[in-house]
């Protein structure tokens, strides 16, 4: 035998392409359709075929093109669903050379001159076959001129004239395309069915492969026939004898389930230790940090989907321990644990994927999760304060209070005015302005109120809010204020407040600090009912309980029912009183 006469090497997705529609895998309901229709003579002028990659469009588009040109060994056969496969016209279509069934890649050819083409030789009829046929395979990329170009002539092609359409896009396929077409969605293979489609093409090749990597070809397949076949293709050359799931593994880059198992345990019992020990030991054995969070989130999302279907456990791309496993931790772990996994796994391998160190950023993300994992819920936390006894409370009912300091230490270097009227002159001189008010002139000012509005009509804001929140009015009249100062009150606020009187109203006003006497601030009576609402809240157990579990915890907000209430009202949609209809009678 000559170097000539060797046969070539052929890759198994090419070498055991389905050559009819009996070898196609998963897709039952397609084939019973189209051999319902080959049978009743109700052939479709144009085919779509829709799907993931590797489901067989293409495949399917050449075994239709096949059944309806063969002629059988004798010549005389008409259109069928079994096509010989050894008459020429099926030679050739399957070797993809036959000149009247032409396929066409809309990727590269995506104009309407390509269109054209198609449209002025639809007129010709078959050179040799029985019709002439058009196989635009990813037809989604053609332009929407292109697309308008086409539209007639696959509205009404002649009869000889035959379309058929694949596409992995069908939301980009025009919707005056697509109801002109027979729509076929080709369905993802199930793992059943692609671990025994494998599994005959092994024993074909005589090679020596273990179900459980065949069950990792399968799920990292994602349910592509022509992924699964390219992925055995690599792992029998791989293993170079038996293969095993540990070579599939150390080929795909991926972690040994048993062992992202353990680390998602580790992770659930907040082992941080632990699980970064694992963590760094798959990835010392060839496991990607990507793929390890993403069995992570796999796994999660397993557990998440047994603890709601108790069937899905029974996943033959599964070990019997793993299920086992994934069974105990459904009926151990609560449905929130998982949820909250799952986000957390889900923003992780974001991170992950950013980081310029996906090693780094996959431990940081299991430290994460292991602090995480022992966090009480809500429900716990409310139930374990319930159960609390609430701190000793002071006498008004609220936490206790420090003690106010005196005045003597509050204002230790300031002496004590002194009002008796003898001596002290020189103390008082500094907080006191004296001042004779002219009676008519100052009559425009009858109460407190209205020397606060004159403040504000003068737009002087420290000192409003000085006086709003320092002065406790003692006695007022026209002229004269004896007012408390708060703690908060500057030390030359009666000073202040007098010169500004003075300059504003052109008289002289007496403002006096005393000791006693004085009414709450303008400040304290406007947050009186704020205030009162936080005392009330503050005394309550349970606020005391969370305060005393989180002592940097704070009251930020308050919400009453009225306030509530009020918020929805103005959120409602206002009532229409006298709605217009247009179908009544004027």
């Amino acid at each position: 035998m000559t170097e000539s006469d060797t046969p070539k090497y052929q890759v198994l997705a090419r070498k055991y392409r389905p050559e009819t529609f009996t070898d196609l895998v998963g897709q039952d309901a397609m084939v019973r359709t189209l051999k319902n229709a080959f049978a009743a003579d109700r052939i479709a002028q144009a085919f779509i075929m829709t799907g993931i990659r590797g489901t067989g469009k293409t495949t399917t588009a050449r075994i239709i093109a096949k059944g309806m040109n063969c002629i059988g060994t004798d010549g005389q056969g008409g259109p069928t669903t079994e096509p010989c496969g050894k008459c020429e016209n099926c030679v050739a279509i399957m070797e993809g050379r036959h000149v009247d069934v032409m396929e066409m890649d809309a990727a590269s050819r995506t104009g309407v001159g390509d269109i054209r083409e198609i449209i002025e030789s639809v007129h010709y009829r078959a050179a040799s076959a029985r019709y002439k046929i058009y196989i635009i395979d990813e037809v989604h990329m053609l332009s929407t001129s292109a697309f308008n170009a086409l539209l007639k002539t696959l509205e009404e092609p002649p009869e000889h004239v035959k379309f058929i359409f694949a596409t992995t896009e069908i939301r980009k396929v025009p919707v005056t395309v697509l109801s002109r077409c027979q729509r076929f969605d080709l369905r993802r293979i199930e793992p059943e069915d692609q671990i025994g489609l494998l599994r005959k093409i092994a024993t074909a090749e005589g090679a020596q492969i273990t179900d459980d990597a065949l069950a990792l070809i399968t799920r990292a397949a994602e349910g592509s026939a022509r992924d699964a076949q390219s992925l055995l293709d690599q792992a029998i050359s791989h293993g170079a004898g038996e293969t095993t799931a540990e070579q599939v593994r150390a080929m795909l880059g991926l972690a040994d389930r048993g062992r992202v198992l353990d680390l998602f345990e580790m992770i659930l019992r907040g082992q941080a230790g632990d699980a970064l020990h694992e963590l760094s030991g798959q990835y010392a054995d060839g496991a990607d940090p990507m793929a390890i969070l993403r069995d992570l989130a796999e796994i999660a999302h397993w557990v998440s989907v047994i603890k709601i279907t108790p069937d899905a456990a029974e996943d033959p791309t599964v070990g019997p321990d793993e299920r086992i496993r994934g069974a105990q931790m459904a009926q151990d772990l609560p449905m929130r644990v998982l949820s909250r996994l799952w986000q957390m796994l889900l923003k992780s391998l974001e991170e992950v994927a950013m980081a310029p160190n996906a090693m780094m950023a996959a431990e940081m993300a299991v430290i994460r999760l292991t602090h995480v994992a022992d966090l009480p819920s809500p429900e716990e936390l409310v139930r374990k304060l319930d159960g609390m006894t609430p701190p000793p409370t002071g006498p008004s009912g609220g936490a206790p209070r420090p003690a106010p300091a005196t005045q003597t230490s509050a204002h230790s270097t300031t002496p004590a005015p002194n009002h008796s009227g003898t001596g002290g002159t020189s103390a008082s001189a500094g907080n006191t302005v004296l001042a004779f008010a002219n009676d008519e002139a100052l009559a425009q000012y009858p109460t407190f109120d209205h020397v606060v509005e004159l403040i504000r009509r003068h737009r002087d804001v420290k000192l409003l809010v000085d006086i709003e929140t320092g002065v406790r009015l003692a006695a007022y009249q026209p002229g004269r204020i004896e007012f408390v100062p708060s703690d908060s009150a500057p030390h030359d606020l009666a000073q202040k407040l007098g010169s500004r009187l003075q300059a504003w109203t052109g008289n002289r006003w007496a403002v006096t600090v005393v000791n006693d006497g004085g009414v709450q601030t303008i400040a304290e009576v406007r947050d009186a009912e704020a205030n009162e609402l936080r005392q009330k809240a503050t005394a309550h157990p349970l606020v005391q309980a969370v305060i005393a579990q989180f002592p940097k915890a704070k009251i930020t907000d308050i919400r009453t029912p009225k306030a509530l209430e009020a918020e929805a009202m103005v959120d409602a949609l206002p009532e229409v009183e006298d709605e217009w209809d247009p179908f009544e009678d004027s």
